[in-house]
């Protein structure tokens, strides 16, 4: 491990009030290893009393005063450096003003400016007003408003506390987390970095908001891939999208993966969507919503409801066209509406912005007022005001009626 201290050529006046120790400076350009670096504090405390030109005054400071004046000093324009086993470098600090304690090696420095490497090369930038400094020849701690930027791609976190542990490969800012890049904002507790891998995971109270498309996502746990442009929520998570900075849609499950660069995003376990333009809900145990081509698609059993006409549909898989505000629907399809009157079939076309609704395939129409069921091969009508007609199909087949008499309908 080597320090570097460079300082001006400048004498801070001592100052003794009440026996207090003194505070130096000198000008000298030198550089330490570690093993010493206790004997110099010592050495230091003692000796440049001679530099500065002043005596010891004649009051002997009690033991507490004389621990803090062995123990703190104060340099000018002082740079901090740490390398690994090869001689590469890992960190440097700079700062105008510290000060240094043994049991911190550098305690609080005034507009400290750093670069972190990895592989000898800068993967982060840090820059702060004010900080606290420690280290330990393995990682190194900032603590105060910290910026740090990534100058490969432009992310920047702003936090409160900075660890950098080179040999986990691994950037922590924590407290309040803001992060900005072209692509993404996020704030947070915590944010965690892998520079090799070019991976940033979030965490606690997490919202993260995308330009395009234009989402914000919220949820306690993110995992950005920066080089694939993925973000990943293994926690429940609510995503928002908006369409001329109004909320157009809504989605939330347990998981979720959104890509940014196809616009495409995953939701899974308990998925739900809610649309606002048709007013649509989409529930399934997972689907796959396409932003660029608008459309929502699901291959596992899903159930549809549209708020307005309270009419529910249930299949064994669905997909949405929403400009279109049309809906494909297949296997063991089950629409029903809110008297309870219900269409059975192999699937179904369900035209939203007309309320028209089309079955093929075993079709089944059961009315409850007056008690009625169609049995054919086709049906095309409106739901809502139970207006359907079913009909045979092309192979001659024929529809059958069948009356329910009063007493059976009110069994059933």
């Amino acid at each position: 491990m080597k320090y570097q201290f460079n300082h001006k050529s400048r004498e801070v006046e001592g100052q003794e009030t009440g026996g207090k120790g003194k505070e130096f400076s000198f000008s000298q350009s030198f550089r330490l290893s570690s093993f010493f670096i206790l004997f110099l504090t010592f050495f230091l405390g003692i000796g440049l009393v001679s530099c500065g030109g002043k005596s010891p005054t004649a009051s002997q400071p009690n033991t507490a005063d004389s621990s803090n004046q062995d123990s703190k000093l104060t340099f000018f324009d002082v740079t901090l450096e740490q390398a690994d086993e090869v001689g590469r470098p890992i960190w440097k600090v700079q700062a105008k003003r510290a000060k240094y304690t043994k049991e911190k090696q550098i305690g609080q420095a005034e507009n400290p400016y750093g670069e972190l490497y990895q592989d000898g090369k800068v993967v982060y930038q840090v820059k702060a007003d004010v900080a606290d400094i420690e280290q330990d020849g393995k990682q190194l701690f900032l603590k105060g408003k910290i910026f740090a930027t990534d100058p490969s791609n432009g992310i920047v976190l702003q936090g409160n506390e900075l660890e950098w542990r080179p040999q986990e490969d691994l950037l922590i800012v924590r407290k309040q987390i803001n992060g900005t890049h072209k692509k993404l904002q996020a704030v947070a507790q915590e944010a965690r970095v892998k520079t090799r891998e070019q991976r940033m995971e979030f965490s606690g109270g997490v919202i993260a908001n995308s330009a395009d498309p234009q989402l914000q996502m919220r949820t306690e746990h993110l995992n950005w891939n920066i080089k694939e442009e993925t973000l990943i929520a293994d926690r429940p998570i609510e995503i928002d999208r908006y369409k001329n900075n109004k909320i157009s849609d809504r989605g939330k499950g347990n998981a979720a993966e959104v890509n940014l660069k196809t616009k495409i995003a995953s939701i899974q376990k308990n998925a739900q969507l809610d649309l606002l333009d048709p007013p649509l809900q989409i529930a399934s145990n997972s689907m796959t919503w396409n932003m660029n081509a608008e459309t929502i698609s699901t291959k596992s059993p899903t159930r549809m409801f549209q708020r307005v006409e309270k009419v529910t549909v249930t299949a064994n898989q669905g997909e949405m066209k929403i400009p279109q505000k049309t809906v494909y629907l297949t296997g063991n399809v089950n629409a029903v509406g809110q008297r309870s009157q219900s269409l059975r079939s192999n699937t179904l076309t369900w035209y939203l912005d007309n309320k028209l609704v089309e079955a093929q395939g075993n079709v089944v129409y059961r009315q409850i007022d007056p008690p009625v069921n169609f049995t054919g091969e086709t049906a095309v009508g409106n739901l809502e005001t139970e207006n359907i007609v079913v009909k045979g199909g092309n192979s001659g087949g024929r529809v059958i009626t069948e009356i329910i008499p009063q007493e059976r309908a009110n069994r059933q």
